[in-house]
């Protein structure tokens, strides 16, 4: 799923480490998820949208990708 974490988490200034420990995941699940290898739990992509204070829709593109 096509995400814009990498942008938010470099205008927040967090590293990879930092936003995995403040959502509560490995640094690995982040990294998989900017890496569009691994599609965040709902719980997780919640958390991620009230961490950086916008909707999941913000985070995640909605559109289901071809596979």
């Amino acid at each position: 799923m096509n995400n814009t974490l990498p942008e938010l988490r470099d205008r927040h200034d967090l590293s990879q480490g930092d936003l995995a420990a403040a959502v509560g995941v490995s640094r690995q699940t982040i990294n998989a998820i900017e890496r569009e290898r691994y599609d965040p739990s709902l719980e997780l992509a919640f958390k991620l949208a009230q961490f950086f204070d916008c909707s999941i829709a913000d985070i995640f593109d909605p559109e289901i990708a071809d596979r």
